[in-house]
């Protein structure tokens, strides 16, 4: 299987996975919203009630893109990759519990490491590209997607992207969103600390664009906005 930096995996431990459902909606306000807004982004792209095969890249966790997608389009089927065994086992639970188990084929390991053919109608990466550091793995990442993609095909992308430092107010009101949840105030800063360490998100809305654009993609249009996350769906170019 193709290796990705060892620490944009590590992190997805068992303990990490336990606590995703939770953790997950704290920190990004609207959680549920930005996947339903994305299933419907990809319906309103393909047509609604058509038959569709959609590549699902970083589904382990809450595998809230199928079951958001999954219960609006009951004719798509997905291939979802993540290479998290703890993460892909609580996706497995969560397919489980909506019956969507049928429709998903579930594989461990990279997108460099599915095959080529057939290519799918769609795709989604969500929460990925800001755990990549550099832009080199982001790009690699993207044109392994592309590449698995039909000619037109549509692609939502969705994570943090801004520069962390750069907007001190979002990060401020990012810590007050813990504090909400009730964090102490030294586990906010410790919150804000792992934050600033742990990531490395696009630098802009401009910088997405232009990985996009490397790697063959149509501009973005963006529909969904949370302090620094931020979700696009853009079209593989014919």
């Amino acid at each position: 299987m193709t290796t990705p930096p060892p620490e944009s995996t590590q992190k997805f431990d068992p303990s990490r996975a336990a606590e995703y459902q939770v953790q997950s909606r704290i920190a990004l306000a609207g959680y549920d919203a930005c996947h339903e807004l994305s299933a419907c982004m990809l319906a309103a792209t393909l047509g609604p009630g058509r038959p569709a095969q959609v590549l699902v890249v970083g589904a382990g966790g809450g595998a809230q893109e199928i079951v958001s997608a999954g219960a609006l389009e009951p004719q798509w089927r997905f291939t979802a990759v993540d290479p998290s065994q703890p993460m892909l086992d609580l996706a497995l639970e969560r397919l489980r519990e909506h019956e969507l188990l049928e429709r998903t084929e579930m594989r461990l390991g990279y997108v460099e490491d599915l095959p080529l053919e057939p290519r799918f109608d769609a795709a989604t990466l969500i929460g990925v590209l800001h755990h990549l550091p550099g832009d080199a793995a982001k790009r690699a990442i993207l044109d392994a997607v592309a590449t698995r993609l039909k000619p037109g095909a549509p692609l939502i992308l969705a994570g943090n992207r801004y520069a962390y430092a750069s907007e001190p107010l979002l990060l401020a009101a990012w810590g007050e969103r813990w504090r909400m949840f009730g964090a102490a105030p030294e586990e906010v800063q410790a919150k804000l600390g792992k934050i600033l360490q742990g990531a490395d998100p696009p630098r802009s809305e401009a910088e997405v664009a232009g990985l996009l654009d490397g790697a063959g993609f149509d501009a973005p249009s963006w529909f969904f906005s949370s302090l620094f996350w931020g979700a696009c769906i853009a079209r593989r170019r014919v």
